[in-house]
């Protein structure tokens, strides 16, 4: 018989622990057997000690299967999933999904909301006048067969005892482990039914993953993960280091990425997008090649087919269309506050979590899972790092629905670090991990 003290303790000697442990575990807690002080236990073991890549696809796979699994076996072709560990001004899933399924890839994707410095695809999506996140099971595969497309918030019996896990991991300062992070974001892609999925594994101090070994240890373990489980697995680390693109929020946030949709848009934004949508199109078999994949689809981004996929998808969950065309019908803040650079010199670094907070302050994020957002908070950053600056230059502007934006404003102002000469250039993919 497995008793939960044993496991505990085979743990904090640093000794693998078996599928049925770890079964045994994850089942338990999930089902209200295990108590939180055992499983707190657990966890913390398991950051001192790690666990081996055997042991994380256990856990994930147990993980995984705690709960529903969404059944894509009625959607034809290769289904492929795509997801962020999270940076801030991350708004590429907005692109790289009608990009995708424009080029003929089914993407039938479950997103979360933001929480802390980090954004949410859900509630960006939510800033779209009538969009619908809650869709039934078979509208979701409707969409998604008719469509090629179809984006849905994570149901709640979705590997439900990564939910409570994480919960408690919240709360027992055991977040920070590399093997728990990949079978937390594992579990919730396998039970999604996917059967090929792309990482953007983001790395920098807009990431959760600051240096860029930690994010390679993590982007070959989940990759492993998905080998273990026979879902095919790419991971393209990406850098953070300063905010994707120019907009930091939701409805603004929308709007740059409908800009991209429509042929116009930042540079870094577009090349991530495009790298991402084409490692998808390989995957999924539409392309031979990640270089014929990548000029194929920046010919669909500039001829307009992936805004019309863009407008066919919005319009499909209930949103209004008509913001393809007119994005000026998404919310809009009351103030628009520039903040002026005070000395000439260069863009050397910007602290892009503090602007991830600063962002949250004015309203675009959540401190608390319960706290309502406001869609039309945020940050516009009118520099990027290397950038030529002259005292009085707006370096950028917040978006307010409250006229005192004291505290973002001087967290913003330290966040952009001015230096008299330019720093070398911002590689944006730093390693692709298949």
């Amino acid at each position: 018989m497995i008793r939960m003290v044993d496991v505990i303790q085979k743990k904090r000697r640093g000794l693998e622990l078996s599928r049925e442990e770890i079964e045994f575990a994850v089942e338990g807690y999930t089902k209200g057997e295990i108590p939180d002080y055992q499983m707190s236990a657990l966890l913390m073991a398991i950051c001192f000690q790690g666990m081996s890549e055997r042991e994380t696809a256990d856990l994930t796979w147990s993980m995984a299967h705690s709960g529903e699994h969404v059944d894509l076996s009625s959607v034809s072709g290769v289904k492929v999933d795509k997801h962020s560990t999270g940076g801030v001004g991350d708004k590429t899933s907005l692109i790289v999904a009608p990009l995708a399924a424009a080029a003929g890839v089914p993407v039938a994707k479950m997103s979360g909301r933001g929480l802390g410095f980090t954004g949410g695809t859900i509630d960006k999506l939510e800033s779209i006048p009538g969009f619908r996140v809650e869709l039934s099971r078979e509208q979701f595969l409707a969409n998604v067969n008719r469509f090629r497309l179809a984006l849905a918030g994570q149901s709640g019996n979705l590997a439900p005892a990564d939910k409570k896990i994480y919960a408690l991991r919240d709360v027992t300062a055991t977040v920070e482990s590399i093997p728990l992070i990949a079978s937390s974001i594992m579990s919730k892609k396998i039970a999604s039914g996917a059967d090929c999925i792309v990482l953007d594994v983001k790395t920098g101090n807009g990431a959760f993953m600051k240096s860029l070994d930690e994010a390679e240890q993590l982007a070959r373990l989940m990759v492993n993960i998905g080998k273990t489980l026979n879902r095919t697995t790419v991971a393209v680390i990406t850098d953070m280091n300063q905010p994707l693109g120019h907009e930091v929020g939701n409805a603004n946030e929308v709007r740059e990425a409908i800009e991209v949709l429509r042929g116009g848009g930042p540079d870094d934004l577009i090349f991530i997008s495009l790298t991402l949508a084409a490692h998808m199109s390989v995957l999924a078999n539409v392309f031979r090649t990640y270089e014929e994949a990548y000029e194929r689809l920046e010919q669909i981004l500039k001829s307009g087919r992936a805004l019309d996929k863009f407008r066919q998808f919005v319009e499909a969950q209930g949103g209004n269309p008509g913001v393809a065309d007119n994005p000026d019908l998404l919310p809009r803040a009351k103030y628009h506050i520039e903040v002026k650079a005070e000395c000439d010199g260069y863009v050397g670094a910007i602290d892009t979590e503090n602007v991830g907070i600063a962002a949250m302050l004015l309203g675009a994020g959540r401190k608390k899972k319960e706290d309502r957002i406001d869609h039309a908070a945020g940050i516009t950053m009118t520099k990027k790092i290397g950038q030529r600056i002259i005292a009085g230059d707006t370096i950028a502007v917040l978006h307010s629905n409250d006229p005192d934006v004291s505290a973002a404003k001087n967290l913003l102002v330290q966040a952009v670090r001015i230096r008299p000469t330019a720093p070398p250039p911002v590689r944006l993919v730093h390693r692709t991990i298949t």
